[in-house]
């Protein structure tokens, strides 16, 4: 009697289906691991991050051009009270030349923020020391200004809501995650707060002995040279501490139902 032919049909499945689910696993892995980042893409990422906080620090001042635009007056103002030694035509024409910046940026349509406070800085400086006739005093808002700056950075950092990050976590994409999601990256805006403390702090304690000697000459040559440079010292640092802190946190947007992945994505 004959056997019966076999059924090579229902092999082939059975085999076609015992290989297809390893190569499918495989298949799988293999496509999970190309869409996970290498680990020369998160450092490029990192370092973006790191290029885009150091950036984002100096617009927060106005930028280059709005750290020249708040120093020259004050430069103009210790120029010609040096020439003229009359209070009045150095504090205006130091308010002259801050209009006159905000005037240029209007006409541009550009963004008035940092000149508008600089026009309202000199402003009272201006009045202040043309009502007292004292030339010092024209100085004497600007002082109070980096007191009060000082005194911003240690509060945050005392009360554990370091400024750095409160400023730079938004606009890097990662709002306030770093607070419970990352806390390398949160010792790291700690420190980096602390060291902007210490070197804003540089400015009131120089200047403010010097202001009391009534040196005028002296002061105002000082706050020049304690404006720009110091700033740029302390954008430095924080790239530097940013630069060793993990990546921030992302934060993204769920797609099915609108809402936000405080998880987010660490790249």
């Amino acid at each position: 009697m004959a056997d019966a032919p076999e059924d090579t049909t229902a092999m082939d499945h059975h085999v076609d289906e015992a290989l297809g689910r390893p190569l499918d696993g495989m298949v799988r892995r293999t496509a999970d691991e190309a869409a996970q980042p290498t680990e020369e893409e998160r450092r490029a990422a990192h370092e973006e991050a790191n290029r885009e906080a150091a950036a984002t620090l100096i617009k927060a001042f106005g930028g280059v051009r709005g750290m020249v635009d708040t120093t020259l007056p004050g430069l103009v103002f210790v120029v010609v009270f040096t020439i003229t030694h009359k209070v009045a035509p150095a504090a205006w024409s130091a308010f002259g030349l801050t209009a006159a910046f905000a005037l240029v940026r209007l006409l541009r349509r550009e963004t008035l923020q940092h000149a508008l406070s600089g026009v309202f800085g000199v402003a009272i400086g201006a009045f202040i020391a043309t009502k007292s006739g004292k030339a010092e005093n024209f100085y004497l808002p600007g002082l109070i200004y980096s007191v009060g700056y000082v005194i911003a950075f240690i509060v945050s950092a005392v009360v554990r809501w370091p400024l750095i990050g409160v400023l730079l976590g938004p606009i890097l994409g990662e709002n306030l995650t770093w607070k419970r999601n990352n806390p390398g990256r949160y010792k790291a805006y700690l420190k980096a707060t602390w060291v902007w403390a210490g070197i804003m702090a540089i400015k009131p304690l120089i200047l403010f002995p010097v202001y009391f000697t009534h040196d005028v000459t002296l002061l105002g040559w000082l706050k020049v040279a304690l404006g720009i440079p110091p700033f740029l010292l302390a954008v430095y640092l924080t790239w530097l501490i940013l630069a060793k802190a993990p990546p921030p946190v992302k934060v993204v947007l769920d797609d099915e139902d609108g809402r936000r992945d405080t998880a987010g994505k660490n790249l």
